[in-house]
């Protein structure tokens, strides 16, 4: 699995020119828009919320001693609780409402790298935009599932390193699982999608990681972590696809077909 978060990370190098050999960014306008102002709306409704969430956490000290030191943690606490759910919750709308827009960015991608003679479901915008929604729900009750559970755990001092990078990458994975799914929904069910990507959760992993840092890059990182994060996963979902020999040419199918039906 390390190796794949590597290959994942790595994948990001070429995206520049990628994007711009194939004439992408003028697919990103919407999205980035969407990014934007998403990002906004959160910011603002989070602000203050740090303080708080800490004075709430602080109550649960009795003592009069290190009163003062306990609610300077709270309120780091509370302040790493808001930046975790707004994280999550930016994540999970940005991908789904951009599902339109980043599935066909994915489909002239994929048939950059393997052609366009080969069989995929064929799907519209509505049904982009369901299922972006349907699996965006899904991993934003898994996440939150993990999330709440390691929030606790951060309460214990030395303990909380820990958890802030198993947070970190919880919340990586499921930014790259959102990602691969751009590709995955033109060949697999949800189910189907997410056992491929639990086979695969190291360039999920990857992916996720870079899209999380990004995000810590103010406005540049708002701007281009769709861009740059959908184009290197559907590299990698891609040619995984064709190591496992998931692409069928459509005249191999129509040959398979014909010999079922004699």
């Amino acid at each position: 699995m390390i190796k794949n978060i590597f290959i994942a990370i790595k994948a990001y190098g070429g995206t520049f020119k990628l994007i711009s050999q194939l004439g992408l960014w003028k697919y990103f306008g919407v999205p980035i828009a969407i990014s934007f102002i998403t990002a906004v709306i959160i910011g603002f409704s989070a602000w203050g919320l740090g303080d708080n969430i800490g004075s709430f956490i602080s109550r649960i000290w009795f003592w009069e001693w290190g009163a003062t030191t306990f609610r300077a943690i709270s309120d780091v606490i509370g302040a790493l609780v808001v930046i975790a759910i707004g994280l999550i919750l930016y994540k999970h709308i940005v991908m789904a409402l951009s599902a339109p827009f980043m599935s066909p960015v994915s489909e002239k991608i994929e048939a950059h790298l393997v052609g366009t003679n080969h069989q995929h479901r064929q799907t519209s915008n509505a049904s982009q935009l369901w299922r972006g929604i349907r699996i965006n729900v899904r991993n934003l009750l898994m996440e939150l599932l993990l999330t709440i559970p390691i929030l606790v755990l951060s309460l214990i001092p030395v303990v909380n390193f820990f958890t802030s990078i198993l947070l970190f990458l919880v919340q990586a994975y499921y930014a790259g699982f959102g990602n691969m799914d751009y590709t995955l929904e033109r060949h697999f069910a949800v189910k189907e999608s997410v056992a491929f990507v639990k086979k695969h959760r190291g360039i999920a992993i990857g992916n996720g990681i870079v899209f999380m840092a990004m995000l810590l890059i103010p406005v540049v990182g708002i701007i281009l972590v769709l861009p740059l994060s959908v184009t290197a996963s559907t590299t990698q979902t891609v040619r995984i696809l064709k190591e496992e020999g998931r692409f069928k040419l459509t005249q191999d199918l129509s040959e398979e077909n014909n010999i079922k039906s004699n």
